[in-house]
């Protein structure tokens, strides 16, 4: 730990990454309080639709161990995680262009050590990180719960999308994740944003997200604002079944149309002047760690 600090003085990997980080990338993770809402394949659409903005878009699947953005879709990567933290590839090495538009880092499935990485191999993976290369976002798909990489993933984004369902034990969860970083992150001015997918209505989503903000608010004294909804689509299930994103086999779905909406929200409300770069990502990981 002391030397990796040591090594962002001045002369470090800090100073190193200035003049490539002149462009801030916004580090966005999407995360949840348990699996099955829905995280992955929102994380997905979402790296699309920024792509389709003309944005320089990465995706990484952050979901240690248990990988799957590459199943939808449909690629069979040469390299992942794995291969970096055994310093067998550089970050750089193991970046993949898409047919979606975007670029892709590929997470490692069925094996535990990458899910219980130590703290020199966080460490390492950060530093590595932050020679991904030019962005505009990076969006990390992020394992579901509060294991030790998902919170060091939370801590050091700009922004923060919690996905949840209309599902009670959804609820529950998300609430719970919220509160872990409501009252262990050293970061209380983290940028916390809530979406409720598989909805059948506006009104259901806004319902549920009142209910979980103002419990929130009341109780944790904390700020987590509403992101959006995206509704129950049996598109969304025939496109993994056919491990192509719905945002590409249906355009005009209402999941596709909703994710559209989110994206182009965001950018209107700016959310981009909340981007640290690479620099800011490493200094905030390595705080949490």
């Amino acid at each position: 730990m002391t030397e990796l600090r040591a090594i962002m003085t001045d002369q470090g990997i800090l100073q190193k990454k200035k003049n490539g980080d002149a462009k801030k990338a916004l580090v966005i993770a999407v995360t949840s309080g348990k699996g099955g809402v829905g995280k992955t394949n929102i994380a997905i659409n979402m790296a699309i639709a920024y792509a389709q903005m003309g944005k320089k878009t990465v995706l990484i699947d952050g979901d240690l161990g248990m990988a799957n953005i590459n199943v939808i879709l449909n690629i069979v990567p040469k390299y992942n995680l794995l291969h970096v933290i055994n310093k067998q590839r550089k970050m750089s090495e193991i970046v993949e262009d898409t047919e979606f538009g975007f670029r892709f880092v590929a997470g490692a499935n069925g094996f535990s050590s990458i899910a219980n990485m130590t703290q020199i191999e966080l460490e390492l993976f950060a530093e590595e990180f932050c020679t991904i290369g030019n962005a505009d976002i990076i969006i990390i798909d992020t394992g579901a719960g509060i294991a030790k990489n998902v919170l060091q993933f939370i801590a050091a984004a700009d922004e923060v999308f919690v996905v949840t369902t209309p599902e009670p034990t959804a609820i529950t969860d998300a609430y719970g994740i919220i509160k872990i970083i409501a009252t262990e992150m050293f970061d209380k001015d983290i940028h916390l944003k809530l979406l409720v997918n598989r909805v059948h209505s506006a009104d259901e989503a806004k319902r549920i997200s009142d209910r979980i903000i103002n419990i929130v608010a009341q109780f944790l004294s904390f700020r987590i604002d509403y992101l959006g909804f995206i509704y129950e689509d049996p598109a969304v299930a025939q496109s993994v079944i056919r491990q192509k994103p719905f945002l590409i086999a249906d355009p005009q779905s209402k999941s596709s149309l909703c994710v559209r909406h989110i994206t182009g929200r965001l950018e209107r409300i700016g959310i981009a002047a909340h981007a640290q770069g690479m620099q800011g990502f490493l200094r905030k990981f390595l705080k949490k760690s």
